[in-house]
């Protein structure tokens, strides 16, 4: 995700577990909402959050607003903001109707598909929540790619062939990676999110801290229901208005959805044609090389510097290896003069990986390191290849929200932190600890453990 600002957050809409996410501070986001691909994208994100999900309502519906102020802080996320801002609601959306008649949305049009629309507070809760437990990326490998979704990913690839084929000759994105993203954003096409993008984006629009971004997500949403491409029962989705199998946001729709069958419209939803080639053609003008890998599993040498481990430290695949980085069983690197950059999400302990420009650009669709790489090895594994080689340290307890918030204040009080404490890990969280680690001669991989935060209690 770029900047502070959500933009482009691509996050599936309905969940196998039961947690609820958002992303109230990461960058370069597509849509937000619940599911799986939130739940990894909230961990593995800067500043992201996962909060429990509230139990269900009577009779199986979705709960209610909890009438609460929002864990942000933000002015415009107490409970009598969200209020006032709610019993406002009609006299907001019906002043961006002059918006909307500069988007050629006729006054028709505009006056239907807003008709008795109602607020959905419920959506206040889901914005601005706080995590308390996070998994693993290994557990999260374990559900995403498991032998269930990639049976059902091999049917996929061989009932729509053809549409795979031809999106493969015009856009030269791989099948496997555009099937990999349909899989795990919505379990194809099975858990799409069932609110209503416009009344979402509208209670978006118009309440709490999220409203000029929003705003042009509703717009957007309008835009697309009056020219047709899809009716308004195709438009359900996530909390925050993404839709479809791979989870389009409208202002995203606009930028890259396609009529891949040329029957005039442009439909995500129940059209493989359009999905399949709106899905590559996202992936092509973000950067997709064809050809190439996302990238590779390597085997780490003993008293590597794991401060290489940055993203803005690619090398070139051949120069890695002469730092003793190799691949699993000695294979070779297929194109060695390739830049790609070191991953190690497990620390020193576990596997690391050397990313590609392709992965950056499965992180432009979805900015968490976990979700990229999911995508990535989900698409070999559909392609034949094998489960990661090396192990994961299993052995590792996830801290808990207050212990990674304690884990920062630790690490400012001895001057490694510059950051305000709020137990959610970037970039920053990640140097100070490396910092830290040097200066008791640990490994400096950044990878925060139950012992790193004994040490810096000083245990």
């Amino acid at each position: 995700m770029r900047a502070t600002e959500i933009s482009r957050t691509r996050l599936c809409s309905a969940s196998l577990i039961a947690l609820a996410l958002l992303l109230p501070g990461s960058t370069q986001a597509q849509s937000a909402g619940n599911g799986l691909t939130n739940l990894i994208d909230s961990i593995f994100s800067p500043n992201a959050a996962t909060p429990p999900q509230a139990a269900a309502g009577q009779d199986g519906a979705a709960p209610p607003w909890s009438g609460e102020d929002g864990a942000s802080g933000h002015p415009l996320m107490t409970a009598a903001a969200i209020r006032q801002a709610a019993s406002d609601f009609p006299n907001c959306v019906a002043a961006m109707w002059p918006d909307a008649a500069r988007r050629n949305i006729t006054q028709q049009n505009f006056e239907r598909f807003t008709a008795g629309l109602q607020p959905d507070l419920r959506i206040m809760d889901l914005l601005d929540s706080q995590p308390e437990f996070t998994k693993a990326i290994w557990d999260y490998l374990d559900i995403l790619v498991s032998d269930t979704r990639l049976a059902k990913g091999r049917e996929i690839l061989a009932k729509y062939k053809p549409q795979f084929d031809s999106t493969e000759k015009a856009y030269g994105v791989d099948r496997y990676i555009i099937a990999a993203i349909w899989g795990i954003e919505s379990n194809y096409s099975t858990q799409m999110g069932d609110r209503s993008v416009v009344q979402s984006t509208a209670t978006l629009a118009c309440i709490g801290r999220r409203q000029a971004y929003f705003k042009d997500e509703f717009l957007s949403a309008l835009e697309i229901l009056n020219r047709g491409d899809l009716r308004p029962e195709q438009m359900r989705g996530s909390w925050a208005g993404a839709f479809g199998p791979t989870q389009f946001m409208p202002t995203a729709f606009k930028r890259y959805a396609v009529d891949g069958d040329g029957d005039g419209r442009r439909d995500v939803v129940d059209n493989p044609s359009d999905l399949i080639a709106s899905t590559a053609n996202n992936l092509k003008k973000d950067g997709w090389q064809t050809g190439a890998s996302w990238g590779y599993e390597v085997v780490l040498p003993q008293g590597l510097n794991y401060m290489l481990a940055d993203r803005a430290k690619a090398m070139p695949l051949s120069q890695w290896e002469q730092l003793g980085v190799k691949r699993p069983g000695g294979q070779p690197f297929p194109r060695p003069s390739d830049k790609a950059y070191l991953l190690a999400p497990a620390g020193a302990e576990g596997p690391g990986f050397l990313m590609l420009q392709n992965f950056r650009v499965i992180m432009k669709y979805n900015p968490a390191e976990a979700y990229a790489l999911a995508i990535g090895h989900f698409a070999d594994r559909l392609r034949g290849g094998q489960p990661f080689v090396q192990p994961w340290p299993r052995q590792e307890r996830v801290l808990s929200r207050a212990e990674r918030l304690e884990l920062q204040q630790l690490l400012a009080q001895r001057g490694f932190y510059k950051g305000t404490p709020d137990g959610q890990f970037g970039g920053q969280t990640r140097e100070a600890l490396r910092s830290f680690q040097v200066s008791i001669g640990a490994p400096a991989d950044g990878f925060a453990t139950s012992e790193v935060l004994e040490r810096l209690r000083g245990r």
